[in-house]
């Protein structure tokens, strides 16, 4: 099927809007000047079209992306939010040209979608129940870049999407305007607008988690924490499970150290009875044998 031009824009279509860069890192001092940049995307285009064929993921961005699920799924069964954690599902908005989407590397959808999991083979933001993603993440390789850096937030703002991190670990992307940059993070503001809030090698705020995003793993993941140093991260389903098995096992120390000290203690209390029995035995002996000495 052939796609028309793209429509022209409307009043309530997406805005993407460049950041002023007040949290980035390193200082502006170090960076060249910018100025804001403001711009309309259109609410779909045929350069836009998901292809059928898979690319292949390198090690790094399926070890990062894989880590982020995995976390979000562990913060989903600690919060008991009703969440979906899915990779590679393509998004698509445009019920009049279905063909146009992206397929984030991993996203959050909070409520998961209305369609059975059986029956999810795309997030259709159309019918009821299938929301757009609230959180994405994108982990940039050498053959994604420009896409990552470019394209992919004006294809963010059209979908709806809240939030979008772009994690850059090797830096592949472009330096044409600045970067390539670690990490960056995407909002949506409230009138609609998706507005790029930082730039830099992180740490940065998360204001759909209201936690801090930081760099780990020798520079090659992208994790969650309570502090912007990075010492109290949100565990993965594998260092949570490893964290209740430790709690597990130091509560089941403690109980036979606590079950031992209570069969100590009944011992003695015993053998401090049996003494007493003893010594009121004696006592007693011996005023038998005063009276009888009378």
């Amino acid at each position: 099927m052939s796609l028309s031009s793209p429509p022209p824009f409307e009043a309530d279509a997406h805005a993407v809007v460049g950041s002023r860069f007040e949290r980035q890192r390193p200082p502006m001092t170090q960076a060249r000047k910018r100025v804001e940049l403001t711009f309309e995307v259109p609410y779909s285009h045929p350069s836009w079209v998901l292809e059928d064929e898979q690319v292949p993921i390198s090690a790094v961005q399926d070890e990062a992306t894989r880590v982020l699920d995995s976390v979000w799924r562990a913060w989903s069964r600690r919060t008991g939010r009703a969440v979906g954690v899915r990779r590679d599902l393509a998004i698509r908005w445009d019920e009049e040209h279905p063909r146009i989407g992206v397929d984030p590397d991993v996203c959050l959808l909070e409520p998961p979608p209305a369609t059975a999991v059986a029956d999810l083979r795309s997030l259709r933001t159309w019918r009821e129940g299938d929301d757009a993603p609230k959180v994405v993440c994108e982990v940039v390789s050498h053959d994604n870049a420009e896409k990552d850096y470019f394209v992919g937030p004006r294809k963010y703002a059209a979908a709806g999407v809240r939030e979008l991190w772009v994690f850059d670990p090797q830096r592949f992307g472009p330096d044409d305007d600045g970067g390539p940059w670690v990490l960056q993070v995407w909002e949506r503001g409230k009138a609609g607008d998706f507005r790029r809030v930082y730039v830099g090698d992180g740490p940065a705020w998360s204001a759909y988690f209201q936690a801090w995003l930081v760099v780990k793993g020798d520079g090659m993941l992208l994790r969650i924490a309570d502090d912007e140093e990075g010492t109290r991260l949100w565990p993965t389903e594998a260092e949570e499970g490893q964290a209740e098995a430790e709690r597990a096992r130091t509560e089941a120390a403690t109980a036979r150290t606590e079950a031992a000290t209570a069969r100590a203690e009944a011992a003695t209390a015993r053998a401090e009875a049996d003494a007493l029995k003893e010594k009121m035995a004696e006592l007693q002996a011996q005023l038998a044998a005063l009276r009888a000495a009378k």
